[in-house]
């Protein structure tokens, strides 16, 4: 197709430029089994319309993927979700969240590269398919902090029994959110670049 001189490609709207204050851009990848809220995340915290790649669930998943917990779900996450959030007028997250099934698991090693941290959004319904993903975690060296998303009919545990049975250290921040809420995310959000600065202190040549 030839396009005349006059022609002009649509960009983003207005409201999704980056903000010319904008001095650094970090990467952030948010994990979870299925189901954990992860999309809902990115969507109620990102500044822009996010970027979902949800698919209609067909019988295809059944027997393959472990949906407990989740039966109303009608849609899952097939690639990504991505938005994006302004920390301070200078620094800005972009925002990855992974696809939950196992059977994409193999994309997650793409979505990690150049990632400076993550959360690891937790269901307490589902507490076991935490340990595959913090365990991935762990071999690509991703600094993270755990999120538990409180569902209405989940089971409530105190922090340090939770941290007792994902085996964490004291370090590393677990905190109660609520994925559906703004604030609530935006806090999440805000723990993890608190952990990270913690991280490069520790780090930093006296």
């Amino acid at each position: 197709m030839d396009f005349k001189s006059s022609d002009t490609v649509p960009g983003p709207p207005p409201e999704d430029h980056l903000p010319h204050t904008t001095q650094a851009a970090v990467k952030i990848v948010i994990v979870g089994g299925f189901g954990v809220g992860k999309t809902t995340m990115v969507g109620s915290v990102s500044e822009i319309r996010p970027l979902t790649t949800e698919e209609t669930m067909t019988q295809a998943g059944i027997g393959v993927d472990d949906n407990y917990g989740s039966d109303s779900k009608t849609a899952t996450t097939v690639a990504m979700d991505f938005g994006r959030i302004s920390i301070t007028e200078q620094l800005v997250l972009y925002l990855f969240g992974t696809p939950g099934q196992e059977r994409f698991w193999f994309l997650w090693n793409g979505l990690f590269e150049g990632a400076l941290g993550a959360v690891v959004l937790l269901d307490t319904r589902r507490l076991e398919v935490s340990f595959d993903v913090i365990g991935r975690l762990e071999e690509r060296g991703v600094p993270f902090v755990v999120a538990v998303n409180s569902f209405p009919d989940a089971p409530r545990y105190p922090i340090e029994e939770l941290r007792g049975a994902l085996d964490l250290p004291l370090e590393i921040p677990i905190m109660e959110c609520d994925a559906r809420r703004r604030a609530s995310s935006r806090e999440v959000l805000m723990t993890l670049m608190r952990f990270l600065h913690s991280l490069a202190m520790r780090r930093a040549p006296v």
